[in-house]
């Protein structure tokens, strides 16, 4: 009875179940592994027995090779509850479903599974991907591979061990893990939108459902319009306003011109009234106006302020990169009268007010503007944000240059279509 050490799903999943005297006593149908491990460990087999399937404690099986072919064998039937939170059976949910390659950051297709058995059990340690792993399954690989052998050539093979992948499973009753998606939500935004975009809509909607708000916004804003719609209009409207509300309103506004216009409504009636009402105004803009593409997100300070009383204010906000390019200063009717850089902040007197320091001449638009003339200040003054003013100079809101090149992107496409 020759010990074995590891084994692939492939090989086992059918094959007939006997008892210590040899007898049939069933067909394995599936294994189940309790997902709580760091690496998956197999405590139940799914087994068809006497007309009938049932769970039963994998503890009493063992598994061997017999003249090349991999024997089942258990001491016992025993039926097992298996906890339904932290159990994925191998068969229903794995094998040929997604799962992400998180060192690729990209979505693959699991063809086979890798098993290893240990003293203390039997243990999922990786899936395989690729060509060699389908082969199996169809008890190709063993003929190809001597057909190739002489010829110096091989399978492509190719294993992900189970600490790099990331199961992606639809929404059901049978499988909530307590750890799902875990491993998702360490990549990047960029990168998880593009696994996301990846996927079938159910599975979409579902997988955007699992992350936090943060996370979640700053996700929505990187996918792409399809996938933005798709889970706009799929899930809760209380989930997406909740998750509308940590966006910028110029990010929201771009995405509820893209979804029907029934939804935009129910999810700005949804929304806390400050945040709805900033989106509605910028969604009243007519389309490659300045004010469309503004952000209203910004900050501005009194040109009264020292420059102390600035940098405490500074550190109360934390305010993200692409909000302090530059510090603009109003006057007491909020009207833009100045800029001030960080360095001359940093290198000025604490008690210095703004308005010594300031740079009078400011560049700006108004809201009304074409976005075409933002093109032109960019290039010729070289800015990273446009301060944006309405018909009384008031200082209402910030184009910054990621969205002017996104906006001029968008516009090119429409023109190829």
């Amino acid at each position: 009875m020759p010990n074995v050490t590891s084994f692939y799903l492939s090989r086992v999943i059918g094959n007939k179940v006997f008892s210590e005297e040899k007898k049939v006593v069933g067909k394995l149908l599936d294994l189940i592994v309790d997902a709580s491990y760091i690496r998956p460990k197999v405590i139940a087999a799914k087994v068809k027995s006497g007309g009938q399937t049932q769970i039963v404690d994998f503890s009493f099986f063992i598994i061997y090779k017999e003249k090349g072919q991999y024997i089942i064998e258990t001491r016992n039937l025993k039926p097992i509850d298996v906890k339904k939170e932290d159990t994925i059976m191998l068969v229903r949910h794995i094998l040929d479903k997604q799962i992400v390659d998180m060192n690729g950051r990209k979505v693959v297709r699991v063809n086979d599974i890798r098993l290893a058995v240990l003293s203390t059990g039997v243990y999922v340690i990786a899936v395989d991907i690729g060509l060699e792993g389908l082969l199996r399954r169809l008890g190709l690989a063993k003929p190809l591979k001597k057909v190739l052998k002489p010829l110096g050539k091989n399978i492509p093979s190719r294993l992900i061990l189970w600490d790099d992948v990331q199961p992606l499973a639809s929404p059901r009753l049978d499988l909530k893990l307590s750890t799902t998606y875990s491993k998702l939500s360490t990549l990047h935004p960029s990168d998880l939108a593009d696994i996301i975009e990846e996927l079938d809509k159910k599975t979409q909607a579902y997988i955007f459902s699992t992350l936090d708000e943060e996370k979640a916004a700053d996700v929505l804003e990187e996918l792409d319009v399809e996938a933005q719609r798709n889970v706009l209009e799929s899930l809760p409207v209380e989930k997406v306003a909740d998750v509308l509300e940590k966006m910028p309103a110029d990010e929201v506004a771009d995405i509820l011109d893209e979804i029907k216009e029934e939804r935009a409504e129910e999810l700005l009636n949804e929304m806390e009234k400050e945040a709805s009402e900033e989106v509605k105004e910028l969604m009243e803009y007519p389309e490659n106006t300045v004010g469309a593409i503004m952000t209203t997100d910004f900050i501005a300070f009194k040109a009264h302020f020292t420059v102390e009383q600035t940098i405490q204010e500074l550190r109360r906000l934390k305010p993200e990169p692409d909000e302090i390019y530059y510090l603009y200063v109003v006057d007491n009717e909020e009207r833009l009268c100045g800029v001030v850089s960080l360095r001359d902040l940093v290198i000025s007197g604490p008690q210095t007010p703004l308005y010594e320091i300031m740079n009078r001449d400011v560049v700006c638009v108004k809201d009304t503007d074409n976005v075409n003339s933002l093109v032109e200040i960019i290039s010729k003054y070289s800015l990273l944000a446009v301060p944006v003013i309405d018909e009384n100079k008031k200082l209402i809101g910030v184009v910054i240059i990621n969205d002017i090149v996104y906006e001029l992107l968008k516009m090119k496409r429409k023109l190829l279509l």
